[in-house]
């Protein structure tokens, strides 16, 4: 558009050069008298363009243009105006300069700037509404399979309660039995339900009440609770705790003792160690286990991620802790290294 007007302006300050010079030539110059030359230049205007007429010495002898001009170059824009310079150094008329200025670019430009902003933006709603439209249609059958899928599992995992239930009762009224047997049944049996737990808590996802809860009795609890799987490993286990109230509904309090401690029991080889630690409204689990490899650190809350699939697992249990830790304001920090075992700290806020 600039260089459109640069031509455009040029072109017609030499039809207006040679208006002048055609004029000129009709009669002799000195033959004209100063009131006709200037009668004739303030005739010889042009409809889109103001004109301005100057001698040699750059002094107006008519102009229609009252800005300060830079007559050693033949265009230039300022001040949101064009102008364009033409010389006649033969000095037609007196004419030495003819100034032509175009008021309406700088409009045209910013109205084109509206327009190419609206077309993109209209392209964008309309890619927006093709592709949301495309999205759902391509995504439909993939929906209808995970809604497949979760129904599945929902049914599944539900089912799963009844014989779990059965065979924790059972145990406890087995008798005859060699000690050894029944731990290692009872272990398998309260493993199974950590997982239902786990697998029930990202399925039902229901809102439960918060409450005040004694949480060091919680950690005992649940600690007493894996008593079997703990014995099955060899491991030591050490608590250092002190009285703590929290505030949260006490099966996400579960939930996040269960998981914890699943997560160090399965991670530890036989003979480890695992210490819980809570103090000053702090919880701390750390374990002597197998650690994370620090390119996998960062994924190992995500859902389904495990961190090594020898042990086993769905790849939740740190997920769920990472959102019931989100869920309560939790800050959960998380420090490992292969070979050397991994340390949970979980900071809760103050009541």
């Amino acid at each position: 558009m600039q260089n459109a007007m640069k031509f455009e302006m040029m072109y017609q300050g030499r039809m207006v050069s040679s208006t002048i010079v055609m004029r000129a030539m009709r009669r002799d110059d000195n033959n004209i008298s100063t009131q006709d030359r200037l009668k004739f230049l303030k005739n010889l205007t042009h409809e889109r363009f103001g004109v301005g007429y100057y001698d040699e010495n750059k002094k107006p002898i008519f102009s229609q243009i009252d800005d300060t001009l830079n007559f050693n170059k033949s265009f230039f824009m300022r001040d949101r105006s064009c102008y364009s310079i033409t010389q006649d150094k033969s000095n037609h008329l007196g004419v030495h300069y003819i100034v032509l200025k175009e008021y309406a670019f700088f409009d045209e430009l910013y109205g084109l700037g509206i327009k190419i902003l609206g077309y993109l933006v209209l392209s964008f709603l309309l890619m927006g509404m093709v592709g949301y439209f495309l999205g759902r249609l391509f995504m439909l059958p993939i929906r209808e399979q995970i809604e497949s899928l979760d129904n599945f599992i929902s049914d599944t995992t539900h089912e799963l309660n009844t014989p779990i239930s059965a065979i924790l009762m059972t145990i406890g009224s087995l008798k005859g039995v060699e000690t050894k047997k029944l731990k290692r049944l009872e272990a398998s049996a309260k493993r199974l339900s950590v997982m239902y737990s786990s697998l029930t808590y990202r399925l039902e996802g229901k809102i439960e009440p918060s409450q005040r809860l004694i949480f060091e009795d919680i950690i005992n609890q649940r600690v007493e609770y894996v008593k079997e799987l703990i014995e099955s490993k060899r491991l030591e286990v050490e608590i250092d705790i002190e009285p703590t109230v929290i505030e949260m509904s006490k099966i996400s309090a579960n939930r996040l003792i269960d998981n914890l401690l699943s997560n160090a029991i399965k991670y530890s080889d036989v003979g480890d160690s695992i210490n819980i630690s809570l103090k000053n409204n702090i919880l701390i689990v750390q374990d002597s286990g197998i650690g994370i490899d620090k390119a996998v650190r960062d994924d190992i809350f995500k859902r389904y991620h495990r961190a090594n699939d020898e042990r086993g697992g769905f790849g939740i249990g740190l997920n769920i802790v990472l959102s019931i830790c989100k869920e309560y304001n939790i800050k959960l920090e998380l420090e490992s290294q292969k070979g050397v075992g991994s340390l949970f700290t979980l900071r809760f806020p103050s009541l």
